[in-house]
């Protein structure tokens, strides 16, 4: 697998990661062992977890795995701290909770350090030179080699980052971890140039758009799917709209081309958009992610990247662009 820096930083990873999201959940240990085999074998390096995930059964199975298969050194371990549970806040990012769930992820993961800690969304209950800190600290600790944001907007993004390059030995952000894909594009308006700005990576959550992209939902909702389960059907429900149908029709069109798959062609569009270190493929089952993987082999000709475009092309207006952006 190709290899690209992660952000403005010395460490490099393979473009395409592994998310463990499911893990412990709906993919049980066996498949999550097969997976994690797989994706060794094709070469991938770069695992994300959470401690939200499964309330913490993915950062253990990752833990678990990465031991049995001796691979630690070999792999990059990204996890994420700040997000609760309960009904009034939804994140923490205090200093306290920071650090009192980076350990409890070190105990999880069975490692002494994390290569990547990303803040999982900003908290508005927090100041953010506190969070910061907190950041600081863990690098300085030895803990945490890289420190990531997840979820941020341009402006929480670029006031994150101009702080910490600001100031002499803190820890620089090098990462920004967003939803991505040809059916949610709103993060070019004004995160992708803000990263771009600062040297951050973006690592690309549900590139599959949600799973829409598979082509899946195309006639009809598998009963097996999340569309057909009442909890997440809403989740789904947000790209099956008009948009959503001729950007699926766009994308089948063009996998029928090149004799791909759906998702082949869609994760082969966003590996290598501007700024993008690597989408972040959270397949349920083993079946899923070799579908995924085999999007490492795919280049896309430049007729289609330009179809692709300009179908799932997002409403840009003043100021991301126009007169205000001339060059």
């Amino acid at each position: 697998m190709e290899l690209r820096p992660l952000g403005r930083s010395g460490l490099w990873v393979g473009r395409l990661a592994l998310g463990t999201g499911t893990w412990g959940r709906s993919t049980d240990e066996f498949d999550a062992r097969d997976q994690l085999a797989v994706f060794l074998d094709a070469g991938g390096t770069l695992i994300d977890t959470a401690d939200a995930y499964g309330d913490g059964a993915s950062e253990s199975l990752v833990g678990e795995l990465v031991a049995e298969y001796e691979v630690r050194d070999q792999v990059v371990i990204a996890t994420k701290a700040g997000a609760v549970a309960g009904p009034d806040r939804r994140y923490n990012a205090s200093r306290l909770h920071l650090l009192q769930a980076l350990d409890a992820s070190l105990r999880r993961l069975r490692t002494d350090r994390v290569d990547l800690w990303q803040l999982h969304a900003w908290d508005p209950w927090t100041p953010m030179e506190e969070t910061l800190a907190a950041a600081d600290a863990a690098v300085a600790s030895g803990k945490v080699r890289y420190v990531g944001i997840s979820n941020y907007s341009g402006w929480q993004m670029a006031r994150a980052a101009t702080w910490q390059q600001a100031g002499a030995g803190r820890a620089t952000l090098v990462t920004a971890q967003m939803e991505y894909s040809l059916l949610e594009r709103g993060i070019e308006r004004e995160v992708v140039p803000a990263a771009q700005a600062v040297g951050m990576g973006i690592l690309a959550w549900s590139p599959l758009g949600r799973g829409v992209l598979t082509g899946k939902y195309r006639h009809s909702t598998p009963i097996d799917s999340r569309g057909a389960n009442a909890e997440t059907a809403s989740w789904v429900q947000a790209y099956l709209d008009e948009r959503g149908r001729r950007i699926v029709d766009a994308l089948a069109t063009a996998a029928e081309g090149l004799g791909a798959s759906p998702s082949e062609v869609a994760l082969a569009w966003l590996r290598d958009r501007p700024g993008v270190v690597a989408p972040v493929l959270g397949a349920r089952t083993n079946t899923q992610l070799l579908a995924a993987l085999a999007s490492e082999e795919l280049e896309l000709p430049e007729e289609i990247l330009t179809a692709l475009d300009d179908v799932s092309s997002p409403a840009m207006g003043y100021p991301e662009s126009g007169w205000a952006q001339r060059r």
